[in-house]
């Protein structure tokens, strides 16, 4: 899932400045999930903006509308009539989220609420770590499940570098060496041999680097 966080409430009001009738929209999907950006983390926000309004003597109708998703033009024209109403639209959604909104009402302020942080799941109550790097260009079939990519700190495809001691990385000695949790998941696998095979140059060309990406279905297109 999308993981993200909330901007510092300063940083928001800052964003909202001379803006008097705001829809905030919550986003039911991935921000809620890690309790940045649901139903209640709108209603929060909706409160505290409303208490810091008044008390600065600043008018403010704030109205807030969730979305199941912002990532779907289909969910995001239930918004047509609250956001004909409002000058502004600050969205609880991650960055895609936010971009949808803004395609889609071009009149109107959209202004992220959120940071989007990165694409991960929760490990522990309250602690949710990184786990992929969308890089277009799935190994994980040839580590073991781990991905080099993400979880190593030099992104390395054949095997740990010189600086792993203990089975921990250099870069913090809190954090596990992703080589040395594929070596020890390839063990387990009876799959050691198979890290012997040496991987050739990644291919970055499915990554970010080249501006946008399109994963188009043919079979799915009307």
């Amino acid at each position: 899932m999308i993981v993200a966080e909330q901007k510092p409430f300063k940083e928001i009001v800052e964003c909202l400045r001379g803006k008097y009738d705001l829809l905030i929209v919550p986003c039911m999907s991935c921000t809620a999930v890690c309790f940045a950006g649901g139903s209640q983390q709108g209603e929060e926000l909706a409160s505290a903006l409303r208490i810091h309004c008044k008390m600065h003597g600043d008018g403010l109708n704030c109205t807030v509308r969730s979305l199941n998703r912002q990532c779907d033009p289909e969910f995001i024209e239930e918004l047509a009539e609250e956001a004909a109403k409002a000058d502004s639209i600050l969205s609880l959604a991650c960055g895609v989220g936010v971009q949808f909104l803004a395609e889609r009402y071009p009149d109107k302020a959209v202004i992220p609420a959120l940071n989007t942080r990165f694409a991960g799941g929760k490990t522990a109550p309250g602690i949710w770590e990184e786990r992929c790097s969308l890089c277009g260009n799935c190994v994980l079939h040839v580590t073991g499940g781990i991905c080099p990519i993400t979880r190593c700190a030099k992104g390395l495809l054949n095997g740990p570098c010189g600086g792993s001691e203990q089975g921990r990385c250099e870069i913090d000695p809190n954090v596990p060496c992703a080589w040395q949790m594929i070596i020890d998941r390839m063990s387990t696998l009876g799959r050691l041999d198979e890290l012997l095979a040496i991987q050739r140059p990644k291919d970055w060309s499915t990554g970010n680097a080249g501006g946008l990406r399109r994963l188009v279905r043919e079979d799915l297109r009307g």
